[in-house]
């Protein structure tokens, strides 16, 4: 009855034996399994997503793995880890296209005309600025773009509190001397 029990090379001894880490096998599995991987994702997918992209990319998951895939296991992981690439990019595809959707337009409401006059205003609004003293000038700016208040900026330059004051009331002087409707609070 023994004799019988037709002994056929078992798979797991062969697995053993062979190591996808080594050229020789990782090349015969990227020869045999590369095209048909393509085609499953390009079937599955489509062109859009780049199988072929996600396909070399499973390879190379393949081989940081190597140790850890037995060559049975090799087509498995390849269509599981391609598949999941896909479906990232499916993902991704989806947040790109509600961020499009959401994004404001750059248009404006805004006549051409008030465009060049704001363009105007704030290109001679520099120039005033580069105008005042440098005292004035950092005083202001400190207060107006950002936000110290009279005590704060006196402890940075060193001076006090009426210096400060005084720098800033003159640069408002000479603002709205220099400038129309120049009104900031």
């Amino acid at each position: 009855m023994l004799h019988l029990i037709q002994t056929q090379p078992n798979s797991l001894s062969k697995d053993l034996h062979e190591d996808i880490c080594e050229d020789s096998v990782f090349k015969g599995l990227y020869e045999r399994l590369a095209d048909d991987l393509h085609d499953y994702l390009y079937y599955k997918y489509g062109e859009r997503l780049t199988p072929s992209d996600k396909a070399q990319e499973a390879f190379i998951k393949l081989w940081e793995n190597c140790k850890k895939v037995t060559p049975s296991r090799a087509k498995s992981f390849l269509y599981t880890v391609a598949n999941n690439l896909m479906l990232n990019e499916v993902k991704h595809q989806k947040v790109v296209l509600k961020y499009q959707n959401e994004k404001p337009s750059e248009s404006t409401n805004e006549s051409p005309e008030f465009i060049l006059e704001k363009e105007e205003y704030f290109k001679k609004y520099q120039e005033v600025l580069a105008s005042l003293t440098e005292e004035q000038r950092t005083a202001f700016l400190l207060n107006k773009a950002e936000g110290k208040k009279h005590e704060e900026i006196a402890q940075l330059l060193g001076v006090t509190r009426k210096v400060v004051e005084y720098r800033i009331y003159s640069a408002f002087k000479v603002l709205r001397a220099k400038l129309e409707d120049f009104n900031i609070k």
